[in-house]
């Protein structure tokens, strides 16, 4: 097939934009060399993939608002992208934009352990950020499967959670201020090292708003003294709905474990064959943790006991040493990664009351014959954060309409119980599609309304989070 030329304005419309980027940034922190953004067309959700026009790496906060300024001025439509691990494309550029990327911002600020908060560039990775002050006893706890990887900036983007978020809350609860950038290169703080800020909360408006009001370039977090013990139980029954029922009787009983994490038959037998945790043979796992003093850990380790020996579990296995806790959390956090060596799928992120967790599972498995694709479940139970993987063949015509039908199909389901369309990984442009399930046309509308204060140009991460059919006009306008 011939593709057509290049447009010639096009052409020379992006060489006066990187002539004046390269103009206040420096030399390799502006990227126009088509075979070198690709490494940018896509995020984690790699099965859609657009080149952007270019890509900025700036440094500083005053970097970024002079990248921003110049794509305000030249109506340029910017992609904020931290780590470039979000699920639901939420970093996915669009061909006329320019990606703006953060990770070369990433030294620790300021650390202050008496007011119990540490101030960071947003690029620095979540996991390096209880590095820098575990020594002195403390840490940061959002901690997402990709905390590794994943910068501040998309946990604040897309309000992560992880597996300890039961206990500790996701990063609007760990979120004191940030730094913000809005498209017209102005800069703003928002909140700060103190509970709560006067005024408006705006800090509450950014945080969990997918890169569409502005972007973050610092922001303070809380740190928590770590915990005098942890220990985790592996507890394996002969279902997902029991296992499901479980978790229910669990947190309807007032207990508060610090996590309750949920696998299935075909992601116990990846993460077994990928970490070699010594999960048990199963239908389904669930990981429970509890912390504080070895004589509270024994109280609440026995009332779980208690609770889940009225569902018959195949084993109950509680931890012996911190090696083995530690083995046990492998296999869990190596869940995306072990999946992703024997199969394709799409990772979804619905959320829905606990106690709808055994008529979700029993349904999900209902569909997955409906339309002919596995599915293996993994999530954080304790909060009903579901994370279905609906394994694919993205080499086989059909399949990944089928895996999107399928995924539609079980978010329309989380919001039929009573949940809703993304706990952590946010809308992107994997839900966008479906916000008309949860919200109407009116609730759209005041969402909409707020992106067109900060943003008025609707150049900030174009087509995501809102339907194309009624945010089109806004940019247009």
């Amino acid at each position: 097939m011939h593709l057509p030329p290049p447009d010639p304005r096009v052409l020379s419309k992006k060489a006066h934009v990187v002539a004046r980027l390269r103009a206040v940034l420096a030399e390799d922190a502006v990227i126009d060399d088509p075979a070198e953004t690709r490494a940018y067309e896509c995020d984690g959700l790699s099965a859609y993939r657009c080149p952007p026009l270019a890509v900025v790496l700036p440094g500083t906060t005053a970097e970024v608002s002079a990248a921003l300024r110049i794509c305000h001025e030249e109506g340029v439509p910017v992609v904020p992208r931290g780590s470039g691990t979000s699920l639901a494309g939420g970093a996915l550029p669009t061909a006329d934009c320019v990606v703006l990327g953060i990770a070369r911002m990433n030294r620790v600020l300021e650390t202050d352990l008496a007011n119990r908060c540490i101030r960071v560039e947003a690029g620095r990775t979540n996991l390096s950020v209880t590095g820098a002050v575990e020594a002195e006893g403390f840490f940061y706890a959002p901690d997402p499967s990709s905390q590794l990887a994943c910068a501040i900036a998309g946990n604040i983007a897309m309000n992560s959670g992880g597996a300890h978020c039961l206990k500790y809350g996701v990063t609007t609860n760990n979120l004191l201020g940030v730094t913000l950038v809005l498209m017209d290169g102005t800069v703003v703080e928002l909140g700060g090292a103190h509970m709560d800020a006067g005024g408006l909360d705006l800090l509450g408006v950014v945080c969990g708003s997918e890169g569409q009001l502005g972007v973050v370039t610092e922001a303070t977090l809380r740190i928590l003294p770590k915990p005098e013990g942890a220990r985790p139980v592996l507890i394996a029954f002969s279902s997902n709905e029991v296992a499901g029922a479980c978790v229910a009787d669990i947190i309807k009983a007032g207990v508060l474990p610090v996590a309750i994490e949920f696998m299935d038959r075909p992601c116990i037998r990846a993460c077994e064959d990928f970490a070699h945790a010594g999960y048990p043979d199963c239908e389904a796992l669930l990981i429970v943790e509890v912390e504080g003093s070895p004589s509270e850990i024994d109280e609440q380790l026995g009332l779980i006991r208690q609770i889940a020996m009225r569902h018959a579990p195949q084993e109950f296995r509680e931890s012996g040493s911190e090696a083995e806790s530690a083995k046990i959390w492998l296999g869990r956090k190596s869940a995306f990664g072990a999946m992703g060596q024997i199969n394709d799928y799409m990772c979804l992120d619905g959320t829905i009351p606990v106690s709808a967790l055994p008529e979700v599972l029993r349904r999900i498995g209902e569909m997955s014959r409906e339309f002919g694709l596995d599915v293996a479940n993994v999530f954080h139970a304790g909060d009903g954060n579901m994370h279905p993987l609906i394994l694919y063949d993205a080499n086989k015509p059909g399949d990944l309409d089928r895996c999107e039908a399928f995924g539609a199909a079980i978010l329309k389901l989380c919001v039929e119980v009573g949940g809703c369309l993304t706990g952590e990984h946010g809308v992107g442009i994997e839900k966008r599609d479906l916000m008309a399930v949860q919200f109407a046309p009116e609730d759209m509308e005041a969402q909409m309304r707020v992106k067109d204060v900060f943003d008025p140009g609707w150049l900030l991460n174009p087509a995501k989070v809102f339907p194309l059919s009624v945010s089109a006009g806004r940019r247009a306008a």
